[in-house]
């Protein structure tokens, strides 16, 4: 009886072990399986964060590069009419004529200055954004368009400031346009040949950084941003 006892009691304790390891592995197993969920669905939290960063900052740096071509585009205004003006006042033979170009072309000359200093700020600014939305990617395509959208910006703030150059030497020479009544022709007061040499300099700088600007602007809208063989 005794014996019966000790084999049964042997096979309810081997059953019980049985159980509890059986248990153990699922409760083990179970376990496992929640913290890789937890894993995975952190991962997933932390892309959906970064691909919301990512659209976050790219459109901000779009907003702020759509400013600085604003900027441009009102400088460019001004600095051609002022432009406009002095080369008018420079071929007048009318004194009053002459005094009157002389002061629209000074005056849109200064409007534009200010207008090219924001320019060069917002596109330094809209670089940095950039370069920060750069870091929120991985995909090859996107950071090759990013390096398109950061030398565009680097372009087009290297011409803002020349043409914030331009507008300045430009308003010293027509500050120094006189009128000569023995000959009925403008002249400068004093030598400008030097200042002239410098504001022409510039002028081909500004031609150049120009031609690049709108290289470079070609090259995002030629982009293709998608595979057209799926």
């Amino acid at each position: 009886m005794a014996r019966e006892f000790n084999r049964s009691m042997f096979v309810m304790l081997l059953s019980i072990m049985i159980g509890v390891s059986i248990i153990t592995y699922f409760v083990a197993d179970i376990k496992a399986r929640n913290e890789e969920r937890i894993e995975a669905t952190s991962q997933i939290e932390n892309l959906e964060q970064k691909n919301i960063n990512f659209t976050n900052y790219f459109i901000r740096s779009s907003v702020i590069l759509d400013k600085a071509r604003e900027d441009r585009a009102l400088g460019n205004y001004y600095f051609d009419l002022a432009l406009l003006w002095y080369q008018s006042a420079l071929s007048e033979k009318n004194q009053t004529n002459m005094e009157l170009y002389k002061t629209r072309a000074i005056e849109n000359s200064t409007n534009s200055g200010p207008n090219f200093i924001n320019s060069q700020l917002n596109f330094e600014e809209a670089e940095n954004f950039f370069i920060d939305t750069k870091s929120l990617t991985d995909y090859p395509d996107y950071i090759t368009v990013l390096d398109l959208y950061i030398d565009l910006t680097e372009s087009g703030s290297t011409l803002a400031k020349l043409r914030y150059n331009a507008s300045f030497y430009l308003i010293y020479l027509a500050e120094n346009l006189t009128f000569s009544e023995e000959d009925n022709n403008v002249t400068y007061l004093g030598n400008m040949t030097f200042i002239l040499m410098i504001f022409e300099e510039i002028m081909m700088q500004c031609e150049e950084a120009e031609q690049q600007y709108e290289k470079k602007q070609e090259e995002i809208d030629e982009y293709e941003f998608f595979d057209e063989v799926r």
